[in-house]
């Protein structure tokens, strides 16, 4: 699957001098929508220098070149000066959540511990709640209208991209400045997009798809970025969806849950045209058939062309993009009976499959794991751990090569097992399938959200677990649908719901 290469000027201008560039023109960059209102602020190319070259004179002044910076920060405007700042000062930016919960604060101390980062970016809420650090309170910066950038090789290190933890302990991906540029080319390619094309969603920016689509993208091509806050999302799936219809041309990304969610919630719309959104990237975790089709069928009346999908597919390693849906929109086809979505082709990087594993080789590849001497591309090719093929020229991911569900010699994919769970009764919503190992040997396991568990849904799940994949269910646990554990991009976690309902020698009730 020979795709074009990135072009040499591409990998060869540091990401600063895009911004630079932007500056020439007075034109808007950044809006954080806020609800309720909705209102609107909004920064201009000429006011984000500004800010970058204030943060980045802080950063040099409690900082020295390599140092990381970490990020920890409400996602509004100051996240986004946060992270332009640290790479125009030359230091590496360690992109964070905020320290929300347990879950939260154990990801920021895990990636503390490993990044040991020598100062923190925070918002003025939190800036008692960090680790140990020196700590620069972005609303206390002052704009600058002459600090010049740093002087940074492309091989530099830009960021760290901490992994979301589906199967194993977040890593920090080293993301270099190259890297970053040939990303956000190949998003581009891929879409047609140029400085016309406005960018837009809530995806997280400490996740990799939310940092180069929201962030990165809109300063590599000079177009603006409209955002607002996953919480706002969930609180109204339907603001995502007026927002693009607001612009025109509009490139959007988000996990396939929230395809869903936002077809189950169209009653409430009201009229919007949607005839002219461009590209709604459907990444993130495994993209399913059935959410195609109802966001599809769903938003049809509203103008949406089908052909707007683009299931997509990348990882933190490999910078975010690896393939995705072209002009053609989504392509579904059936093996052995079960649809499959296709999740395209690759744009600037090139892909193979070894042994039923995705690799990935390309300029978009990290360059390791931050304070690890393992080699993250032996010979140029990423191992992924993602399991798929190739047919008709296109990639189709089947599942993860940790996940991989082994039972009497036969391979289970999980994600096959979760939907047939999450197909057997309509109280149940999103399940986590994974393998276990007793007395008995290796078996099938599955935590289920379910709205009205009794014994009539157990009994629904365990027919439609054997009949359709020939496999008795070792255990099941029928929870309230919060509570099946998700990564900090919205997958669900097998490992976590592994740990937490099975130990190591067995079930734990």
């Amino acid at each position: 699957m020979p795709p074009a290469d990135v072009p040499d000027d591409v990998l060869t201008t540091p990401f600063t001098d895009h911004l630079l560039r932007n500056a020439r023109a007075d034109r808007p960059a950044f809006t954080c929508r806020t609800f309720p209102g909705p209102t609107d602020h909004t920064l201009t190319w000429p006011q984000v220098l500004a800010r970058v070259r204030g943060v980045a004179r802080e950063l040099r002044r409690v900082t020295r070149p390599g140092d990381r910076v970490a990020i920890v920060a409400r996602q509004d405007l100051g996240y986004v000066l946060a992270f332009l700042g640290t790479l125009y000062a030359g230091r590496v930016a360690v992109p964070l959540s905020v320290p929300a919960g347990r879950t939260g604060r154990a990801r920021i101390e895990s990636a503390f511990a490993d990044a040991t980062p020598a100062a923190c970016l925070t918002s003025a809420e939190f800036r008692d709640q960090v680790p140990p650090a020196t700590v620069l309170v972005l609303e206390d910066i002052e704009d600058d209208d002459a600090e010049p950038p740093a002087a940074v090789a492309m091989t530099d290190p830009a960021y760290l991209q901490y992994t979301s933890g589906s199967t194993r302990r977040p890593a920090g991906a080293v993301i270099s400045h190259r890297a970053l540029v040939a990303s956000c080319w190949q998003t581009t390619r891929c879409y047609h997009a140029g400085a016309s094309t406005p960018l837009a969603g809530w995806v997280p920016f400490f996740h990799d798809m939310g940092l180069v689509l929201l962030i990165g993208t809109p300063v590599f091509l000079g177009s603006r970025s409209v955002f607002f806050t996953p919480m706002e999302f969930v609180r109204d799936p339907l603001r995502w969806i007026r927002l693009l219809a607001e612009l025109p041309g509009v490139v959007s990304a988000a996990p396939d849950f929230a395809f869903g969610l936002a077809a189950e919630a169209v009653s409430g719309l009201e009229a919007v045209d949607l005839s002219q959104v461009n590209a709604l990237l459907n990444g993130s975790e495994p993209v399913r058939a059935d959410t195609v089709e109802a966001f599809a069928a769903a938003f049809a009346r509203f103008g949406l062309p089908r052909a707007a999908q683009k299931p997509a597919y990348g990882l933190a390693e490999a910078t975010v993009f690896v393939t995705s849906a072209g002009d053609e929109g989504p392509t579904i086809t059936a093996f052995d009976g079960e649809p499959r979505v296709s999740v395209g082709r690759p744009y600037g990087q090139r892909i193979r499959v070894v042994d039923q594993e995705i690799q990935v080789a390309g300029p978009n590849v990290a360059d390791g794991y931050w304070g690890r001497d393992d080699v993250l591309a032996p010979g140029g090719w990423l191992r992924t751990g993602d399991l798929g093929f190739v047919h008709d020229g296109q990639l189709y991911v089947t599942g993860r090569l940790k996940d991989l569900i082994i039972v009497d010699g036969r391979n289970h994919h999980p994600q096959d097992i979760e939907a047939t769970v999450e197909a057997a009764h309509p109280s149940v919503r999103r399940a986590a399938a994974f393998g276990v190992r007793d007395g008995r040997g290796e078996g099938v396991a599955v935590v289920a959200g379910c709205t009205a568990p009794d014994a009539s849904v157990e009994t629904a799940v365990r027919r439609a677990v054997s009949a359709g994949h020939d496999l008795p269910l070792r255990a099941l646990w029928l929870v309230r649908p919060g509570e099946v554990p998700r990564t900090s991009s919205g997958k669900v976690s097998r490992a976590a719901a592994r740990e937490r309902w099975w130990g190591e020698n067995g079930r734990h009730d």
